[in-house]
């Protein structure tokens, strides 16, 4: 059964199962129809996110075993609430002595049934497996490690030992393991499994094998079975080596009977491949969408200049996105990926060596041109099969063009031929065998986690004219969404993709959206935000670059959830400056600069200049308002399933994880509560209006102020129309002459029952004089 809306529960150990159930009473009465979890099989003890899956064949015994899930299902049933689960099949987390799977790897290296669980070169490793734990090199970790109980320990850490070495010296014992225990930094190099991104803590997952998909999704698929689980939301299919086979073998498993979207991240106007069965996305798309209409272009763009003027951030001079994105790109291949594109280099020699035409690419030629490539793929990855057709989305992907701008990086025209080698292997044309195979796949999973890496991790924190528009799916370069492109968009998901998952707020998302809503109004007043920043200037910042986003960040989290301490703003502006890597990284921190940005916090935007941006927080205040609940009917009426993140029904200020992933609790009801209620209901009590087959049909409203109101109707019964840049209205003269036309009938505010209109045209006055959204139903 397809949803009408679910709601997201993000389970940890402090909120279980049981405390879950005990929500299912209020959740219900919201009016979703699913309840949507994160991860609930075993993960590593004390997992905050269940995305370090460590068992795929037990559900999590610290939120309350199979038993506890069973009975939060029950008890959702008794409410009329499905469940949807989210599932991880890209990755495990790599701690052995809590993934069985990787133990067995470890101890009897690829000899083992489960070798062929992983992507491991044993070649490249020696026979061995590269484990970067250690908190220093080997020769000054020997002191630390001995054998007890029949295993080696560092610390907390265990690891098993290959049959008859326990009683060898230390030297001599790791020497005859099937792994290496090496420093961590040799992850970035060294590292000869494919693992989740950059975080060798997450080895990948080869569901590709028909036996490795049987083994990780047995217990979900009983779970299904059992009618314990209606959907599934598939997290990072970009990951997988074939996303496609692997969704189809998915809904074979199910028989179809699971609503299943993906967490598939689209760029741009990039479409969801049409042949995959799912519903559609998670919703970043939509997200994307929602967010553009509420920016305003032309501000949008004063912003980036005065950034431009203001920061140029050192290391990244001028400011520009696409030029941004693209240092990030190389950034992030040289550096974080290097073993990723190491791998790819070795399989391309291996193919070149055995054809005889090839034999004389060099390898630092391959090297050049894999990465030359990679930084050039405009989406996250292509989906080529080896041996397979080549779509045109591939050909796009790994374009001609690419490959011309590629050749660029060589002195000799000669050797830059390896470049169309390297496309040729990428798109599947060349080469044969497993390798064949092998490095099609690699190069697109490469391409995902640096597209991934570089755009997300670091363009988004070093880019940040406007930071509302730094959202996963979003373009910072082209922040604001028209009515036309909007409604454009609606209409394509109402006919190609109506059950797809729609979204303003995720556990993942870098500010929740009411965050964003109240910074995109920057975007209508670049003058007053200019004015705040020379207000502020007196207040002394390690850079110009972090000052404009803190102050913006601020803005966003003003007034009623920004601590006095700084407690919640101070981690999330330090994950953004070593995110960005111009001062300071996760892996080489500068504790002086990284104390600067906490003082500039206490001094700044935790201490009393805060009060100057509290001002014009109040002064911006109703425009707002009608960015925060005009995104939220928008979501909750466009077409597609709504997903409600937890506690985003009411106000919501959050920023980066962890701060978005605090426990769920219930609060006093606002006025977006209402909103959220009433369209929730409008959903159940109308489910045809919402069904798939529901039509879409864009309002378009007549007057001075026409392009302020976007409207549209659902199936001709239930209208929503909202007010967009509100702030440019007001300083223009407000709905003066302008008017809606609405289609024939009676229609009944859902929002203020006693309000009623007939058909024909109103004016916009009247219909936004109580609020700044209007939710219509056709009276029966």
């Amino acid at each position: 059964m397809t949803p009408s809306a679910t709601y997201r529960l993000q389970l940890q150990p402090d909120f279980p199962f049981a405390a879950a159930a005990k929500a299912v009473p209020y959740v219900a009465a919201l009016g979703v129809s699913h309840l949507h979890l994160s991860p609930v099989l075993e993960a590593v003890p004390g997992s905050t996110h269940g995305y370090d899956v460590v068992d795929h064949t037990r559900v999590r015994a610290e939120l309350g075993g199979e038993e506890g899930l069973r009975q939060l299902a029950h008890r959702a049933r008794e409410y009329g609430l499905g469940i949807v689960l989210d599932i991880v099949p890209n990755h495990m987390a790599t701690a052995p002595r809590h993934n069985r799977a990787l133990w067995e790897v470890l101890r009897e290296g690829p000899a083992s049934p489960y070798a062929r669980w992983f992507d491991i070169d044993w070649e490249a490793g020696g026979g061995k497996l590269l484990l970067p734990v250690l908190p220093g090199p080997v020769g000054g970790e020997l002191a630390a490690l001995r054998v007890e109980d029949g295993m080696l320990h560092h610390g907390e850490q265990r690891f098993p030992l290959a049959a008859g070495t326990e009683e060898l010296p230390l030297p001599a014992l790791l020497d005859a393991q099937h792994y290496r225990p090496a420093w961590w930094r040799l992850g970035r190099t060294e590292l000869n499994y494919r693992r989740f991104f950059t975080i060798s803590e997450l080895i990948g997952v080869r569901v590709e094998d028909p036996e490795v998909f049987t083994a990780t999704h047995a217990k979900i698929l009983e779970l299904v079975r059992d009618g314990v689980v209606d959907g599934l939301r598939v997290d990072h299919p970009d990951g997988l080596a074939d996303p496609e086979e692997y969704l189809r073998r998915l809904n074979e498993a199910t028989g179809g009977a699971c609503w299943t979207v993906v967490e598939k991240i689209l760029t741009g106007d990039e479409p969801l491949p049409a042949s995959w069965p799912v519903a559609g996305t998670t919703g970043y798309d939509a997200l994307h969408h929602i967010d553009g209409l509420f920016t305003d272009p032309a501000g949008a763009v004063e912003l980036a200049h005065r950034f431009r003027d203001f920061a140029g951030p050192a290391g990244d001079r001028g400011g520009y996105w696409e030029a941004t994105v693209r240092r990030a790109m190389y950034k992030v291949v040289i550096d974080e990926l290097a073993a990723e594109t190491n791998a790819l280099a070795r399989i391309a020699e291996r193919i070149c060596v055995a054809d005889v035409a090839l034999r004389d690419h060099a390898p630092w030629a391959l090297r050049t041109a894999i990465r030359e490539l990679l930084v050039r793929v405009p989406v996250y990855r292509p989906y080529t099969v080896a041996g397979g057709p080549c779509r045109e989305s591939d050909e796009t992907a790994v374009s001609e063009e690419a490959a011309r701008q590629a050749k660029g990086a060589f002195a000799v025209p000669e050797e830059a031929t390896a470049v169309d080698v390297v496309r040729e292997l990428a798109l599947g044309r060349l080469g044969g065998g497993p390798d064949r195979t092998a490095f099609c796949a690699r190069f697109a999973q490469t391409s995902s986690a640096l597209r991934a890496k570089a755009v997300e991790d670091t363009a988004f924190y070093r880019h940040v004219p406007l930071l509302s528009a730094n959202e996963v799916g979003g373009d910072p370069g082209r922040p604001a969404v028209s009515p036309e492109r909007f409604h454009d968009y609606c209409a394509r998901l109402a006919r190609d993709w109506p059950a797809t998952g729609t979204v303003l707020t995720t556990h993942d998302t870098k500010r929740s959206a009411d965050v964003r809503a109240r910074i995109a109004v920057l975007s209508e007043c670049p003058d007053r935000w200019d004015a705040l920043l020379r207000q502020l200037a007196g207040v002394a910042a390690p850079d110009a670059q972090l000052a404009w986003q803190a102050w913006q960040t601020t803005v966003g989290f003003t007034p009623a959830e920004a601590p006095p301490d700084g407690s919640r703003m101070e981690p999330a502006l330090l994950k953004s400056v070593r995110e960005a890597g111009l001062h300071t990284s996760w892996t080489e921190q500068d504790p002086v600069y990284e104390q600067a940005v906490r003082d500039f916090v206490a001094a700044g935007p935790a201490g009393r200049p805060r009060e100057a941006v509290v001002r014009l927080a109040r002064e911006l205040a109703p425009h707002v308002r009608a960015n925060t609940l005009g995104a939220a009917l928008l979501h909750l009426t466009m077409p597609g399933v709504p997903d409600i993140y937890q506690r985003t029904e009411r106000e919501y200020l959050a920023l980066v994880d962890p701060d978005n992933r605090e426990r769920f609790r219930t609060g006093p009801p606002d006025e977006k509560t209402v909103l959220t209620v009433a369209a929730l209901g409008l959903r159940r009590e109308r489910p045809h209006a919402f069904a798939e087959s529901a039509t879409y049909t864009p309002l378009t409203a007549t007057g001075p102020a026409a392009d302020h109101c976007t409207a549209f109707s659902r199936s001709g019964e239930v209208i929503s129309a909202v007010t967009r840049l509100s702030l440019r209205l007001a300083s223009s003269g407000g709905w003066s002459g302008t008017v809606l036309e609405l289609p024939a009938g009676r229609w009944t505010d859902a929002l203020s029952p006693d309000r009623e209109f007939p058909g024909g045209p109103i004016s916009l006055t009247e219909l936004f004089s109580t609020s700044p959204v209007a939710l219509l139903s056709r009276r029966e």
